[in-house]
């Protein structure tokens, strides 16, 4: 009875400890996330872009989910970053493995945007969510509410920066 009971609790132990990570706060592709975000606070594009693999589709804000690979979107952000300088607080991260495998890094923050021709100040509760595959971004999905912004430019026909070229890229 002995021997089946330190069997039993062997299997155990070793079926636990063998066990994959489901959920996390620290892990590589959380690295490579804080090094992605920082790369874009500080428009380090060179070595933004090394982080996501060459077919990775990013999916912001689009209900459509009309992906943009990676060229597009470092475009588009150099444009936004000529709108608003932008602070970044309240930062949290946390990796999860799906039951079929998938590997998602979740990202939610809080953006505090002043507007370069206004002086306003926006608050922008943020999330991102990225999947990894072997190290790189494959998949992106970026969540945000910029109405204010988006009303605010339409509302002052005046401002050179509210063409309807520049709103649409904020939508």
């Amino acid at each position: 009875m002995k021997k089946l009971f330190l069997v039993g609790f062997a299997i155990i132990l070793f079926v636990s400890c063998n066990q994959k990570v489901r959920y996390t706060q620290n892990s590589a592709e959380i690295d490579t996330y804080k090094k992605v975000m920082e790369d874009y606070k500080t428009q380090n594009w060179d070595d933004y872009i090394t982080h996501y693999s060459d077919t990775a589709k990013i999916m912001n804000n689009d209900i459509r989910l009309n992906a943009q690979t990676v060229a597009p979107a470092i475009e588009k952000s150099k444009e936004d970053a000529k709108l608003f300088t932008w602070v970044v607080s309240d930062e949290e991260i946390e990796m999860v493995v799906t039951d079929e495998g998938k590997t998602w890094v979740n990202y939610w923050a809080l953006w505090k945007g002043t507007s370069k021709t206004t002086n306003k100040v926006y608050k922008i509760p943020f999330h991102n969510t990225v999947q990894f595959i072997d190290g790189k971004i494959v998949t992106e999905y970026g969540y945000w509410d910029n109405s204010e912004i988006v009303s605010d430019m339409m509302s002052q026909p005046e401002n050179p920066t509210a063409s309807k070229e520049t709103v649409a890229t904020l939508e």
